[in-house]
């Protein structure tokens, strides 16, 4: 059977809140204290960071450490791209989520003839580029990476050659060009957003399931509308940011959000959206102990990432029972 590997990446160079890299050390004391043997059931990779430049003078105002950025994700899609050669499947345990945007030029370079999509659960809609974002913060820009979208038509920055430079490149790590379409890309339940993303998600026409029509109609049935709007796409990839969840449930993440997603909806969506063959990667991201002296937040999430995972494996048992 195919086996399941854990990539561990604690870079929070793109936060604007520090300590998202704590999240994965968060995630195995949840484990330890729910006496889970989660951590010990996978092999796991760490992907070097390059957090000890957080103690240096940014140069990059539109962009915070961009170039510190690009090595850190050059890593991460090498990574990513190298366990699915392997046949093996990436569940991508990450800082801030800047990093998504290597996971997915990782999953296109081990697969650069497949139609890509991208089911993004997240309160942001993390479509900034450079030239339209109001903090500098590359958290906000992983979907503008990987969709190759500068959204000039809202600019409100002056880029300098250098950041311009290492924007361009993080928009061809793996291979050149777009990594997919705007019609391949949903998002769930994306509620906090600048007028700059408004335009861009309206101009490319992003399907974005509110939390109302979520409710409304229930994970499965949203998970069988996700999939009808991918029906063209060869893989999916579903990146999970735990402020998807409600404010309630959410304290320890960089940019809680009210009127989210509560823990059993996100545990009945991930393992619906799971099930489906066509998933190559599940990461999650952007939880942060520091902003919560509980642990709650990680417990919540762990409890999101175990469920996950057994979606994950109970697939890949029926697929390897189909293949004999």
């Amino acid at each position: 059977m195919r086996r399941i590997k854990l990539i561990e990446v604690r870079s929070e160079l793109g936060a604007g809140t520090r300590g998202a890299s704590l999240g994965v050390d968060a995630l195995r004391i949840a484990c330890l204290n729910k006496g889970s043997d989660y951590f010990r059931r996978f092999n796991a990779v760490a992907v070097p960071d390059q957090n000890h430049v957080l103690f240096d003078k940014n140069h990059f105002p539109f962009a915070k450490h961009i170039d510190s950025v690009y090595t850190v994700q050059k890593a991460i899609a090498g990574t990513v791209e190298q366990t699915l050669r392997f046949g093996e499947f990436p569940v991508v345990l990450a800082g801030d989520h800047s990093n998504a945007a290597a996971t997915i030029a990782g999953i296109k370079a081990a697969n650069p003839y497949k139609t890509l999509g991208v089911v993004w659960i997240d309160a942001h809609a993390d479509i900034h580029s450079p030239y339209t974002t109001p903090s500098g913060n590359i958290h906000g820009m992983p979907l503008a990476m990987a969709l190759n979208e500068d959204n000039r038509e809202c600019q409100r920055n002056e880029l300098d050659p250098e950041t311009e430079f290492f924007w361009r490149r993080l928009q061809n790590l793996g291979e050149e060009g777009p990594k997919l379409s705007p019609e391949h890309l949903v998002y769930v339940v994306v509620r906090d957003t600048e007028p700059e993303e408004d335009a861009v998600m309206e101009r490319l026409g992003i399907k974005n399931f509110k939390l109302p029509e979520f409710k409304t109609k229930g994970a499965r049935q949203v998970a069988r509308e996700i999939y009808e709007r991918l029906r063209f796409c060869d893989l999916v990839y579903i990146s999970f940011d735990v402020d998807s969840l409600d404010s309630r449930f959410s304290k320890g993440t960089g940019t809680p959000v009210v009127d989210g997603l509560n823990v059993q909806e996100a545990v009945q969506l991930c393992r619906a959206l799971l099930e489906n063959d066509r998933v190559v990667c599940f990461e999650m991201v952007e939880i942060n102990p520091t902003l919560d002296s509980e642990n709650t937040m990680a417990k919540n999430a762990f409890d999101i990432l175990e469920a996950s995972t057994d979606a994950i494996l109970e697939r890949l048992r029926m697929e390897d029972v189909t293949s004999r």
